[in-house]
């Protein structure tokens, strides 16, 4: 029985073992790359082939200097040889060279099916052009298995499929008041119905182009940051399409100038279909067409007449308030929070004004904020934590004290968030207290009972006069005396 088992064991590990080898050594891949010497009309290739496996996925093929990239091709084969398959499968990128001369392909890796592949690049020197011969006419239209049925086959002929896909930048409102945030979405939307095969090329690349092109000056951006593009249904005149968000955000305008976003092109792959497809051949030439946004505004309008309207913030808020204790006795500390919540551009909003009072100290808050960007709307909290120390007894309304005056811009009218907290402090009266340690003594005490007239110095001259007289009546004296001893 053991020796049962342990066989079965063995001879599953081996079979694993043998996948496992069988798999590693079976898949083959290759760079290969075009002659060193080439005339001006003929393509220079990079292809790259993969034997025994299917080419799942692999990275973009380099750029060369002087050379501009016009379409892949790919082929497969699959061969029977004494009854076992083998399967060749290879991609092509075709260059075109811009002039004569040598350049320099720069080594480079390429993954293939999540494998590194590393090629050393070479020299690439280009002479005049020459006579085309009929094999190199087109790169695209020859089958590799011309003779695999015993014929000769005819170039193919490739034709452009209509597209159902537009790029569109749209926005959520067509007006808005100075300070009021709209968000606009740059996107990419392709019909249920449409039969064109399209593909993003240098979407990172092209995106950082549009999106310095599309951001307008004077405006402050939320912006929603999309770092994977997915796919989403969306409806569009009960038509149902694929939605790509490319770029999306929020923008607060800063003035009274209108808004005006450009037309902007985004180019993409668009494969031309053969004619008349063949089983081994290339069915489909890789092409491009550039999709371009239609331009668009957005009114801006300034705000109603208001004493504060320059430094109001505008969004749609409530007021959120937190406080360590409503009870409290004079000269103890407490700590409350004013918290503004909602909808706007949460970074503009600044502390409220707080009224000046004998009957509390108050000290500049400590600010923090929270800003959420989701489903085109920015919303988020800011919090003004202060701290502050009761002087008097009494009762208190912290409205009386803590008040932000906001616009509503969906009501198109100003609104105050005003503090909802009473207090009730006991004790004795901190003023006694506060005189007390601010007194400086009898000399600055007796300051208030003088005379402050200021007196000139030559208002007292009987009193100098006099002074001299004595003066030199006592160095007479001295004179005297000091005769009369010699």
């Amino acid at each position: 029985m053991h020796l049962k088992s342990f066989a079965k064991t063995s001879f599953l590990i081996a079979a694993a073992m043998l996948l496992i080898l069988e798999k590693s050594y079976s898949q083959e891949i290759s760079i290969d790359l075009g002659p060193s010497e080439m005339a001006l009309n003929q393509y220079f290739t990079i292809t790259v082939t993969v034997q025994n496996d299917r080419l799942r996925s692999y990275d973009e093929f380099p750029e060369i200097s002087g050379f501009v990239k016009r379409g892949t091709s790919s082929s497969t084969s699959t061969n029977f040889i004494n009854g076992k398959m083998s399967s060749t499968q290879s991609i092509t990128q075709n260059y075109a060279p811009q002039r004569e001369g040598s350049f320099r392909l720069q080594p480079f890796t390429i993954t293939v099916n999540g494998e590194k592949f590393k090629s050393d690049g070479q020299i690439i020197k280009v002479g005049p052009p020459v006579n085309a011969r009929r094999q190199q006419a087109d790169p695209f239209g020859i089958d590799p298995f011309e003779d695999f049925f015993g014929r000769k086959s005819t170039p193919n002929e490739f034709v452009d499929i209509k597209d159902e896909a537009f790029l569109a930048l749209t926005t959520d409102k067509d007006e808005v008041f100075v300070g009021e945030g709209f968000t606009t979405t740059l996107a990419f939307y392709v019909a249920e119905e449409n039969k064109a095969p399209l593909q993003f090329y240098e979407l990172g690349k092209q995106l950082t182009d549009i999106v310095k092109k599309v951001k307008p000056a004077n405006t402050w951006e939320e912006n929603y940051n999309i770092e994977n593009v997915q796919k989403e249904p969306v409806t569009i005149n009960g038509k149902r399409y694929s939605q790509y968000k490319l770029y999306q955000a929020t923008y607060y305008p800063l003035n009274l100038d209108d808004i005006k976003f450009p037309s902007v092109g985004l180019e993409l792959i668009k494969y031309k279909v053969a004619k008349n497809p063949t089983f081994f051949g290339q069915n489909r030439m890789e092409d491009y067409k550039t999709f371009s946004s239609k331009e668009k505004v957005v009114a801006v309008k300034d705000l109603p007449p208001h004493p504060l309207k320059q430094t109001v913030p505008v969004g749609k808020y409530r007021l959120q308030e937190e406080i360590s204790s409503t009870e409290l006795n004079t000269g103890d500390s407490f700590n409350y929070s004013f918290i503004v919540a909602g909808e706007g551009n949460i970074s503009a909003i600044n502390k409220p004004q707080v009224a000046q009072s004998k009957a509390f100290d108050f000290y500049d808050p400590n600010v923090k904020q929270s800003v959420n960007r989701n489903n085109g709307k920015v919303r988020g909290t800011k919090t003004f934590s202060y701290f502050g120390i009761p002087n008097e007894p009494g009762g208190y309304k912290l409205s009386d004290y803590f008040q932000m005056v906001f616009f509503n811009p969906e009501e198109a009218k100003y609104d105050t968030l005003k503090s909802r907290v009473e207090l009730v402090v006991k004790g004795e009266s901190r003023r006694n207290e506060y005189i007390s340690s601010s007194d400086l003594g009898s000399f600055y005490d007796r300051i208030g009972l003088e005379e402050n007239t200021l007196v000139k110095l030559s208002s007292a001259g009987s009193s100098r006069i006099f002074a001299n007289v004595f003066i030199l009546i006592m160095l007479a004296l001295t004179a005297a005396l000091y005769v009369k001893r010699k």
